[in-house]
């Protein structure tokens, strides 16, 4: 009776130990090429020269859009809209980043776009592929919304640490962590749904913020692909 409980007990945890072994043998490289292709696939996606997209939000009570504007390779431009008039803007022309305060441009501070001069394409996911940018592993699995993920710790050249939740069906990121301080282990987390298509890509269009503790919705009413962004946005 003892030597059968010790076998069943052996059977089970060799058993437990193969199908670990087994999640775990994708790599990192498989699972944000997998995103890519439920994207639309990385030959599309390269296509893609500017992103407009149009996000509704509220702000202090108040409803409000946020207009984000992108152009390859690392252009972005920020605004917050309400009532159609703008109340804050930013934008990174690809080098300095500037912001426009009582109709007047200055230079913003640095730190606020010190990521973008790391940025070689729109969707991240494509950059997530250079080693020279970003140092990725798979740090194990976590559910997010009771779905199953792959987790991956990415670290940008610059030392700053995300963690990604790419999910096992899908392969659609449904979370992201950007570590703040890594030391007291406090982060900002942005959670992803309501994936639709656009054309031939396929995006999230819901987005919730977590931030010590402050909550905040957002969702996507439109977006434009290779429309209504210039250059003329970044100066």
């Amino acid at each position: 009776m003892k030597l059968s409980l010790l076998f069943l007990c052996q059977f089970f945890c060799l058993s437990s130990i193969i199908a670990q072994n087994k999640s775990n043998s994708i790599t990192t490289e498989e699972i944000i090429n997998n995103a890519i292709t439920a994207m639309g696939g990385r030959e599309y996606l390269q296509t893609i020269k500017t992103l407009y997209s149009d996000i509704a939000t509220q702000m202090e009570g108040r409803q409000v859009h946020w207009i984000i504007k992108e152009m390859y390779p690392n252009k972005g431009s920020f605004e917050i809209t309400y009532n159609n008039r703008s109340v804050y803007h930013n934008w990174f022309d690809g080098k300095k980043g500037f912001e426009m305060i009582n109709g007047k441009k200055k230079k913003a501070d640095p730190d606020e776009f010190k990521e973008k001069i790391y940025k070689k394409n729109i969707f991240d996911e494509l950059d997530y592929l250079d080693s020279t940018l970003w140092k990725l592993e798979l740090a194990g699995e976590e559910k997010v919304n009771n779905e199953d993920c792959y987790k991956v710790k990415a670290t940008l050249a610059n030392g700053a640490i995300s963690v990604f939740y790419f999910s096992k069906t899908t392969f659609h990121n449904l979370r992201v962590d950007k570590i703040s301080n890594a030391e007291k282990d406090t982060f900002e987390t942005t959670f992803f749904g309501g994936f639709s298509k656009f054309g031939q890509l396929t995006m999230y269009t819901e987005m919730r913020f977590e931030d010590n503790g402050v909550k905040q919705t957002a969702k996507i009413i439109n977006l434009l692909i290779n429309e209504m962004v210039t250059d003329n946005d970044f100066k």
